[in-house]
């Protein structure tokens, strides 16, 4: 019999939700590690050629993909007295933060063969132990609360979180770690640097996860229980998680994910494009606009719960979806409209500078209620199927999360090709047609990927009522 301890056990108050929310920062600091300087450090810094670095990454993506479902069909089914999810907190912890220290600090000499074998296995390494962590660790949160808005706080919290934590670990790389000198005016080629990245980043991985495992350890009396024993064979493996994972909603959420990530790949990939090329802005400029986003993630965590509660959650992310995403766009095109000062007036940075606050602002609070609304998947698919299975839902995510992470990198190839920015032009070099077809072709394709994801989104079936109700439906079930 499923345990109902969670719905009548204490609402988690602010230290468990934060607790809950600083996890997200060790996943913020392995992404940015290894979606945005992996390929400079083994590349450009030790050598290694570019597609054998593309080699490792890929591999170690796929076999990361693989290990999703099966990581989150065993965590909704394990029996343990810490309950289902907590050991794979605490088992994640050393393997994960381990050998992320050694991606980033290889022995001395090792070249060719030998260190593209060392990436390959220390990325996979890292990348299966941070998914015994990831996996689990969002199921939790279907589980801390059944409370409709509590779901969205600690979304909330686990978003900035990852923002807030990725953010500041790659702004010490640049501005702390990687120290200039005479030839290597950027730092890169300070192996020191890297390695004290690799140190702390590895550090402050470890030190999120445990805060996670130990500031939720003691709500492991109020969390679900597995489902009862039974005989299970390969056959009825895959025929549970299909029929888990068959879930309308879910399938919005899923094909909803697929359309963020293309937009997310290539608004990453083009972004030093359109700061550099198409607004022309200076290394200081760009550092403001890094630093911006600390405001956007505060401005977000405040955000999300809010209008959460005001619209519930589908409701509040296709408003603030549809706000976020032609917004984000709109300088560009005012820009090919000529309604934007020239290039290289405070004018024009300044109002790009608050069109970016606000507009990031709005995509962490879409992407925190766009999580919230898995959990909330939970129950509907409990009363068909009989199961918790808050593990196999995240695990979809996860999965088609990394197995999409390169098509908008792709996608963001071809519209280089499109705007025929060649390899090692500088910004000053390139034409003022090809700069155009660069702003069009970034902010029409994002806008087209952005509504697609919204269209995906509102096939979502689940609100606050409905979710009210299912909650009332599985405690009848309870007491018959």
């Amino acid at each position: 019999m499923t345990n109902t301890a969670s719905a009548t056990g204490p609402k988690p108050g602010l230290f468990t939700r934060m607790a809950y929310g600083v996890g997200g920062a060790a996943g913020g600091i392995k992404n940015n590690g290894f979606d945005y300087v992996l390929l400079l450090f083994y590349s450009q810094v030790l050598g290694l050629p570019g597609l054998w670095v593309a080699a490792a990454i890929w591999i170690a993506l796929i076999v990361d993909a693989v290990s999703d479902p099966i990581v989150g069909y065993w965590s909704d089914n394990l029996r343990s007295s810490m309950g289902r999810r907590h050991p794979f907190l605490y088992a994640a912890a050393i393997p994960a933060t381990v050998a992320y220290f050694f991606v980033w600090n290889p022995p001395t000499g090792l070249e060719g063969q030998p260190l593209f074998l060392w990436l390959l296995t220390l990325t996979i390494i890292v990348r299966v132990g941070y998914t015994l962590f990831e996996v689990p660790s969002l199921s939790l949160s279907a589980e801390l609360s059944q409370d409709y808005d509590v779901r969205t706080s600690l979304m909330s919290f686990r978003y900035f979180f990852a923002w807030v934590g990725g953010l500041t670990v790659q702004v010490m790389l640049f501005a702390v770690f990687l120290q200039p000198s005479e030839g290597d005016p950027q730092g890169f080629f300070h192996l020191p640097g890297w390695h004290l990245y690799g140190l702390v980043g590895a550090s402050s991985i470890f030190v999120a996860i445990m805060i996670t495992a130990l500031g939720t350890h003691h709500r492991i009396p109020h969390l679900k229980s597995p489902p009862p024993e039974r005989d299970l064979t390969v056959g009825k493996i895959f025929s549970e998680i299909w029929e888990t994972l068959s879930n309308p909603s879910f399938r919005a959420l899923f094909v909803a994910t697929l359309f963020g990530l293309l937009a997310t790949g290539i608004s990453a990939t083009l972004n030093q494009y359109i700061n550099g090329f198409f607004w022309n802005f200076t290394g200081d400029q760009i550092a403001i606009l890094t630093f911006a986003v600390y405001l956007s993630a505060i401005m977000a965590l405040i955000l999300a719960p809010m209008a959460g509660r005001v619209w519930g959650k589908k409701r509040a992310a296709i408003i603030i979806g549809l706000l976020a995403f032609t917004l984000a766009p709109a300088p560009v095109f005012a820009r090919l409209l000529g309604l934007l000062p020239e290039n290289g007036t405070p004018e024009l940075f300044y109002i790009v500078l608050v069109v970016t606050v606000f507009d990031i602002a709005l995509i962490i609070a879409y992407q925190m209620l766009a999580a919230a609304m898995v959990t909330d998947i939970v129950e509907e698919s409990e009363l068909k199927t009989g199961r918790r299975s808050e593990g196999t839902f995240f695990a979809g995510i996860t999965f088609i999360r990394k197995l999409s992470q390169g098509i908008g990198v792709m996608t963001a190839s071809f519209i280089l090709a499109f705007a025929t920015i060649a390899p090692g032009i500088r910004p000053e070099d390139a034409s003022a047609d090809s700069v155009a077809k660069l702003g069009f072709g970034y902010a029409a394709t994002l806008l087209t990927v952005w509504m697609l994801m919204m269209l995906a989104i509102s096939f979502y079936r689940i609100s606050r009522e409905d979710h009210a109700r299912n909650l009332a439906a599985l405690a009848g079930k309870e007491f018959d």
